[in-house]
């Protein structure tokens, strides 16, 4: 990776904001994609924890620096898996390997994301899926996309007929929070047509944005694995809440994206 990059500054348009940033998850795709292939074997917490910090060091490598070039006075969010409101200004939210776990399991389901949000709200965001070689943007006012195409969620209008997601935040979670979301999964899977259940969230979300899935909801959760999602599945259409159906913020303890039509339904199940 020997391009030299310019700094744009802030007179850069945001749509060629958005392809530079894309640009940026593509190429540290690639870097992750030749890391890709045997299951990697480990026998303890922390040797797990070095090998899915090698894969997150890969592609920093590539997304911090050019990133950075892209927007220096933006903030940097060092841990995916922080949650919270973040000050304000500009930060650039990165999950370098959205899906890690798989990745060392040689599973298929990862991604590398990048959204840059503004005051509390994402402005545009990429996430590439370097196995199906698949790109998401959204730009705020400007649509959601994959590889250029617009997407827009479902039509479906009973939770009924409804494929439904939910994914785990993070290992070690709270026990409350682990127990609500068994009996989250209880009410969906009583409500609902089909539930499915697997990490990381934002490939459910992505699924949602483009129609495929009627409705995502988690507990808890990073600003990483929800605010590319939800910039995705608002521009395509979706609505997103808390699972009481208030406004969500990267503050709220859970969260909801789902077609206009099946919104209300899913927030009465989840909520009850």
């Amino acid at each position: 990776m020997s391009e030299t990059l310019q700094p744009t500054g802030a007179a850069t348009s945001e749509a060629d904001l958005l392809d530079r940033t894309t640009d940026a998850v593509q190429a540290a795709g690639a870097a992750l994609r030749e890391r890709f292939g045997e299951v990697v074997r480990y026998r303890t917490r922390e040797e797990l924890m070095r090998v899915l910090a090698a894969n997150d060091d890969a592609a920093l490598d590539i997304l911090r620096p050019r990133l950075t070039r892209l927007r220096p006075e933006a903030g940097w969010v060092e841990d995916e898996l922080d949650g919270g409101a973040l000050p304000s200004g500009e930060w650039w939210v990165v999950d370098p390997a959205e899906g890690n776990v798989n990745h060392l399991h040689a599973l298929p389901d990862w991604a590398v994301t990048a959204t840059l949000v503004r005051d509390n709200q994402p402005v545009l965001t990429a996430v590439h899926l370097p196995m199906t070689g698949e790109t998401y943007t959204a730009l705020r006012g400007g649509g959601a996309h994959l590889d250029g195409r617009p997407l827009h969620v479902s039509p479906t209008e009973e939770l009924g007929l409804s494929i439904v997601a939910t994914s785990q935040a993070r290992p070690d979670e709270d026990e409350k929070v682990v127990r609500r979301v068994g009996a989250s999964i209880t009410a969906m899977l009583t409500d609902a047509l089909v539930v499915r259940t697997a990490v990381p969230a934002t490939l459910h979300l992505l699924n949602v944005a483009a129609g495929r899935i009627d409705a995502f909801w988690q507990f808890a959760g990073a600003r990483a694995d929800l605010l590319p999602g939800a910039l995705l599945v608002t521009e395509a259409g979706g609505r997103i809440s808390d699972a009481e159906g208030r406004p969500w913020t990267p503050r709220s303890e859970s969260f909801v994206a789902a077609a206009p039509g099946v919104h209300a339904e899913a927030v009465t199940t989840l909520s009850r």
